[in-house]
């Protein structure tokens, strides 16, 4: 799991030491994100799976995209397939995926880098795996998650924005057994690239056996913790956390996630996605790849893009244009 490391850890700005007066965040639920597929039939797992919605806001959907090791010719994506009403945050941690949509974003993202892709009004879209990667296989690990819009932004324009691994923001805990890379919002005034229309932040964090990580918390916003892989906990009562689950937190000024002191040789290290926002409290009405706030606007949404409104599929190019005879001998 390579994602964005450093060479020497000591030499990145500290995390402050939480206050006394702050008030730790308790663990309100921790839930097990099922596994399922995607797309062509990519394994995944659905981190906010039996969790509230008025929990996430303003998120309502994540997936953890393998940990999977593809043998020649198992790599998979998505079809072009429509978006409106939100965002989409596709973080590559291990591997190399392609995105093109209908607006003219796209690029390849690999180790670190991130794809944050505003739908709005309406976008198509699709993600795969390149070629190369196709042909040779290889591991393959990731998230993405889906970043609600307030109403007022839902018929914003769609834009693509490419976040580069080296544009990540880099911290390390107080004493230095965490780094922390901060990809959207800010940290003890350290801020990612992400541009977002929901105020939110989003981290990475790597916790070495044994370590614990403070971290000072907006009390606007609400507070997840994702486990990518090792094992845990979370709260100053230490609720035990591993792969695959989710820790809700309650109200507070900062939170605490610690590393166990022994990890599986697999994954040495506790790896963690912590992820809050301002709640938008508004209506939410999802149904497939729309977020809206009424029924009728998710009806609206299908007839538009029934209809060829929300963009249409790019050309390929350099593909045959008519069909060529082949003679017997080539047969």
């Amino acid at each position: 799991m390579p994602a964005i490391t450093v060479d020497d850890i000591t030499t990145l700005a500290r995390v402050p030491t939480l206050d006394a007066s702050l008030a730790h965040r308790p663990v309100k639920a921790v839930t097990v994100a099922p596994g399922g597929f995607e797309g062509e039939g990519f394994p995944v797992r659905r981190a906010f799976a039996g969790v509230d919605l008025a929990d996430l806001d303003p998120f309502v959907h994540m997936d953890q995209m393998g940990e999977v090791e593809y043998a020649p010719g198992e790599p998979k994506g998505t079809p072009w397939h429509p978006h409106r009403g939100f965002e989409t945050v596709t973080y590559i941690i291990d591997g190399t995926f392609e995105h093109e949509d209908s607006n003219g974003g796209g690029g390849t993202i690999t180790n670190g880098d991130t794809q944050w892709m505003t739908a709005g009004a309406g976008i198509l879209h699709i993600e795969k795996p390149p070629e190369a990667l196709v042909v040779s296989g290889g591991l393959f690990h990731g998230i993405q998650l889906w970043v609600n819009l307030p109403k007022a932004e839902k018929w914003a324009p769609p834009r693509y924005q490419d976040l580069r691994a080296g544009e990540v923001g880099l911290l390390a805990s107080s004493d230095g057994g965490a780094l922390v890379r901060v990809i959207a919002g800010s940290l003890a005034g350290h801020a990612g690239p992400g541009d977002t229309y929901t105020p939110i932040t989003l981290l990475h964090a790597t916790l070495s056996p044994g370590a614990t990580l403070d971290l000072p918390w907006d009390p606007a916003y609400n507070a997840l913790a994702y486990v990518l892989a090792g094992a845990g906990s979370a709260g100053v009562e230490s609720r035990p956390i591993d792969t695959g689950q989710l820790a809700v937190f309650g109200a507070g000024d900062g939170l605490r996630l610690a590393a166990s002191t022994r990890q599986e040789s697999r994954t040495p290290e506790l790896e963690v996605l912590v992820l809050g926002g301002r709640p938008i409290r508004e209506p939410v009405a999802w149904y497939g790849p729309f977020v809206m706030n009424t029924r009728d606007e998710l009806v609206t949404a299908f007839e538009d893009f029934q209809a060829g409104r929300l963009g249409s599929v790019p050309a390929v190019h350099h593909t045959p244009d008519h069909v060529e005879e082949i003679s017997p001998a080539a047969e």
